[in-house]
């Protein structure tokens, strides 16, 4: 008798992330489906995805709108709503199954922690902050934990930034290529009443480039959600961070000396916003700190394959050369 193929449901898959646990999982020998706003069913249609859900193996949720936008209403809304109507469909289907899936993961952001830089922020002590990012993130969460679903574990994946070939990584990289690979600097700007509202507006903290930053090798994500798959006692919000996060210094100068640049001029404040604005993002992405450890992951036994961060760069652009070779 031949073993039915175990079926994975992964929504957001055309991502950089969902790109990857697709290819993982289709070299774990599972059929994989998508759910977005192309594949297998599209967002809307709640009764494809239940048929898709009912009986799968895992679920894995990675839909979102990209936060490297300006965070301007019709931004916010789309946001917020790219995240918690996703998962709030998704719960609906897995909770009318006739078969629900033994295991859900849903994407989340270790964003949720508040600005950190006296000590660091993990499941059982970290301190959740505030304002518009923050309060996505709980909304997300509150939608993922919130329905009734016995016979489902969920796993919150809250995942500091990515990195890898094709990541937020880029960007960065092109700062030190172009001599501009310094630190980013806080400092004084000028608040308006709609940022002050909404709660996008990023209060100078005096962190002087040693912001902290919290990553996660691509490779460390795919590990880590089999990992959870696994362990079966593994359940609630889960930190999927490097064990040793940096700072903003150190991220950069790591990068310099990665594509062979000695020296990079730093980013004061004022010309974050201006080239933020340039390029329609936001300077919070580089100037809150953010200082995340995964306590749960390493107390239950998973081993990081790209703890530190030097060698985890020199392997990611290495691969870069090797692609454009």
């Amino acid at each position: 008798m031949v073993e039915q193929q175990p079926r994975v449901v992964i929504a957001g898959a055309s991502g950089f992330v969902g790109r990857h646990l697709r290819q993982a999982f289709v070299d774990d020998g599972y059929e994989v489906v998508t759910v977005g706003r192309t594949g297998d069913a599209v967002w809307g249609n709640t009764l494809r995805i239940r048929a898709l859900v009912d009986g799968a193996a895992v679920v894995v949720n990675m839909a979102g709108k990209s936060v490297g936008c300006r965070y301007g209403r019709r931004n916010r809304a789309e946001i917020l709503r790219s995240r918690v109507d996703t998962t709030l469909e998704l719960a609906e289907a897995i909770r009318t199954a006739e078969h629900p899936p033994p295991l859900w993961l849903n994407a989340s952001t270790a964003t949720i922690y508040r600005h950190a830089d006296d000590r660091p922020q993990d499941e059982a002590t970290g301190e959740l902050g505030e304002g518009f990012s923050v309060s996505v993130a709980r909304a997300w969460e509150a939608a993922f934990f919130g329905a009734d679903l016995p016979r489902t574990r969920r796993v919150a994946l809250r995942m500091a930034i990515v990195f890898g070939d094709g990541s937020a990584l880029v960007p960065l990289l092109r700062l030190a290529q172009a001599g501009l690979g310094g630190p980013q600097l806080d400092g004084p700007w000028f608040p308006t009443p709609g940022r002050l509202r909404a709660g996008t507006y990023h209060h100078d903290r005096h962190t002087h480039g040693r912001q902290r930053f919290s990553w996660v090798h691509v490779d460390d994500v795919v590990g880590v959600v089999r990992f959870v798959r696994d362990h079966e006692e593994v359940t609630g919000p889960v930190n999927v961070s490097s064990p040793e996060p940096s700072d903003n210094r150190t991220v950069m100068a790591t990068i310099r000396e990665s594509v062979g640049r000695r020296f990079g001029l730093p980013t004061w404040r004022w010309m974050l916003e201006l080239g933020a604005f340039a390029i329609r993002t936001e300077s919070e992405l580089v100037l809150k700190s953010r200082w995340v450890v995964p306590t749960r992951l390493l107390e239950a036994g998973y081993a990081f394959r790209h703890p530190d961060l030097r060698g985890a760069l020199a392997g990611i652009i290495a691969e870069r050369r090797e692609h454009r070779g």
